[in-house]
Parts: structure tokens; sequence; C-alpha cells
């Protein structure tokens, strides 16, 4: 194989590889413990770029979102409330559209503590928004402790243009 045929297959390689990188999958480092003991830190998760452009994000699903509150930072949270949901939260617990949601893979590290975000709401989910959660809540940054910085009052909404995409698994 001569030395130009192998740039040029080399080129389309490389070109191709940006191509997955940029639209379809791409690698993603979890550098804090928000999402633990799901996700741990120093896991590498396959962040999916294609499924949220033929649906919305689902209930459960954990999807990498731009913070909507400065300094919107990138992170990986866990949907749990989706457009006209009813969500609260009250002493730790999760209340969606009136009830005691089921809620798995809670995980609370200060458990007896009262800590700012363990009761928030009731909000209701606006078109094209969702609440998020870190899976442990009590270290998490997300819905349940944003605010607007020039209010102080809570914004604890995600727009849809601010998720990038779905977890898919880990290596």
């Amino acid at each position: 194989m001569s030395l130009s045929r192998l740039l040029f297959l080399a080129a389309i390689a490389a070109v191709c590889a940006l191509f997955l990188r940029l639209w379809v999958l791409e690698g993603i480092y979890i550098a804090s413990g928000s999402m633990e003991p799901t996700l741990k830190v120093g896991t590498h998760v396959v962040l999916d770029k294609v499924t949220f452009r033929f649906r919305d994000p689902r209930r459960g699903e954990i999807v990498l979102l731009r913070e909507p509150v400065p300094p919107h930072t990138e992170m990986v949270k866990r949907v749990i409330g989706v457009a006209g949901d009813v969500v609260e939260l009250r002493a730790k617990k999760v209340f969606l559209n009136g009830s005691a949601a089921e809620d798995p893979f809670a995980a609370h590290s200060r458990q007896e503590e009262k800590l700012k975000g363990d009761d928030l709401g009731p909000f209701t989910v606006p078109p094209r928004h969702f609440f998020v959660l870190g899976d442990n809540r009590d270290e998490s940054n997300d819905s349940s402790v944003w605010k607007d910085p020039d209010t102080g009052e809570p914004e604890p909404f995600v727009p849809r243009s601010g998720i990038r995409g779905k977890v898919r698994g880990f290596y």
C-alpha cells in the first residue's frame, strides 16, 4: 500500500471519528460524587447524542446537561420530573403529582441533617423543561438548590436546549 493511499485512509478515519464524537457518541468522565452510588467518581460513561433528537428525555433517565444558572457547568443528573409534572421535595423525599415517587436510586449521605433543598416546591415543570436530581441527593448541585442569581428565587428547571444527551453505559 502506498503512503498516499495510507494517508488518505487515515484522513477518512479521522473525519469519521470526528463525526461520531460531535454528532453520535462521546466518552464522558464522571468527576464528582453527585451520582453515587450509580456512577462513581472516575467512571467513564458513553453519551448518546442521537436519541434526544427524536424524543424528549423520560423520567429516570440519566442525562448530560448544562446547568441553567451560572456558571453553566456541564453535569450528569437523573430526570425526575418532565413537563406538566408537579414536583415537590418534602424532608428529602420526592413527590410527583401529589404522591410519593418511587425513588430507588436516591442515596442520602447526610440523612440526619437538614440541608438546603430538602424541602422545595411544589412547582409545575413548564413545557420543554425538566427537573433533575443527582442520585447522591445530599451532595449534588441540582434542581433542588439552583437559584436565580439576581433574585435568589429557586430556578429548578433545565430547558430542553440544555440537555446534551443520554448516558448509555459506562466503561
